[in-house]
């Protein structure tokens, strides 16, 4: 019975009524371990104290100082394990869909509480939380994994990459002109083959941790894993900063299977993801745009109204390495990177920008013809 009682889930019901908690407490209470605060003071408080025990909140939209909308902003912010639902009395369109289109909101719930309903969106809600927690550990041994091997592959990369620079800079004077060439070829080549191994080890494990907690892009027997669900899980999931979740939209024009690779997808959605929102940082109003096309077709595109791209760093992006935030350590080599794995499986990447003007990264993938394209769920 204690067992029991430990393996149940925490969820956190925040409401200014008293009758209103009470009445959550006896409707949930069966089957959830149920925490109530008065409002969104004492819920932050209750998560300061135990931020790992909370795995539903569910919040009361209208309330004295802080309202509902309020606290899952902050708590999407600063807890974005814990899955978040609001309850409403009040038919504020508007607002009810600003807070579900900035991703703060898993589920809405009516009031008055139908307790059939409660239990069925709790039920939805806490397996929600166990997926998450469930991806979490296994991208955690990921990420273990990589960061070991990381770590074993870093150093004897970086004595190739010196030594081969060190023979760069002695050949000079030792041999013919024509040597001189061969052996510098040579050399350069050992150089930007370490230095391209580096990056896409750099590249490979950044993007698993950004991709931290989002659903698993991996397909269960008999399952195909959609364009639609990897652009969805990434955005459920990607650790936002600051109010960057509300810059991007999603456009749906018919759906399509991603048949081939669809971990190494959602890794290279991420990676395109990243340098979108690292543009848009200084632009006054900025916005993100995925775009999923099944017919004629199947593509997903990212469309951002950042600066754009340079013309003389465009023409070279997808075969050299070339970057534009040097300064904050970027290698130039994740276009690359992201063109290789499209191509793996027949797709590829196309980049339009232009300085000023936005850029617009789109990913394409093979048309399997003799299976049908699924409309939009």
């Amino acid at each position: 019975m204690s067992e029991a009682k430990q393996a149940r889930l925490a969820v956190l019901y925040v409401d200014d009524e008293e009758m209103a908690r009470k009445y959550f407490a006896r409707a949930a209470g069966g089957d959830y371990e149920v925490l109530v605060a008065d409002g969104a003071d004492e819920a932050l408080a209750v998560l300061r104290a135990d931020p790992a025990r909370v795995a539903v909140l569910v919040t009361d939209f209208r309330m004295p100082g802080r309202d509902g909308g309020q606290l899952l902003r902050q708590v999407a912010q600063q807890y974005p394990q814990i899955v978040r639902i609001l309850v409403t009395a009040y038919a504020d369109k508007d607002v009810l869909l600003e807070t579900v289109n900035s991703g703060e909101v898993f589920r809405i719930l009516e009031k008055p509480l139908s307790v059939a309903d409660l239990r069925e969106v709790l039920a939805s809600a806490a397996e929600r939380h166990r997926e998450r927690t469930l991806r979490q550990h296994r991208l955690m041994a990921i990420d273990e994994t990589l960061a070991f091997l990381a770590h074993e592959l870093n150093t004897p990369l970086a004595a190739i990459a010196n030594f081969a620079h060190g023979i760069r800079g002695r050949v000079a004077g030792e041999y013919s002109a024509q040597r001189q060439a061969e052996i510098g070829q040579a050399a350069s080549a050992m150089y930007d083959n370490a230095q391209y191994c580096l990056a896409v080890l750099s590249s490979f494990l950044q993007s698993v941790r950004n991709s931290a907690g989002s659903r698993p892009a991996r397909p269960d027997a008999g399952t195909e894993v959609s364009a639609g669900t990897l652009v969805t899980s990434l955005l459920d999931s990607y650790p936002f900063a600051g109010d960057q979740r509300s810059w991007v939209q999603v456009e749906m024009h018919g759906d399509f299977p991603v048949q081939t690779l669809p971990n190494c997808v959602a890794l290279v959605l991420s990676s395109v993801m990243s340098n979108a929102l690292r543009a848009l940082g200084s632009v006054g109003t900025p916005a993100l745009r995925f775009v999923v096309v099944a017919q004629p077709r199947p593509e997903i595109r990212i469309c951002d109204n950042g600066p754009g791209i340079p013309p003389e760093v465009m023409e070279r992006l997808l075969v050299d390495p070339v970057t534009t935030h040097a300064s904050a350590g970027g290698s130039g080599l994740g276009m690359i990177f992201c063109n290789r794995v499209m191509q793996s499986f027949g797709g590829g990447i196309r980049i339009e920008s232009a300085s000023g003007a936005g850029t617009t990264v789109t990913l394409d993938f093979p048309s399997f013809k003799s299976r049908k394209h699924r409309s939009d769920r």
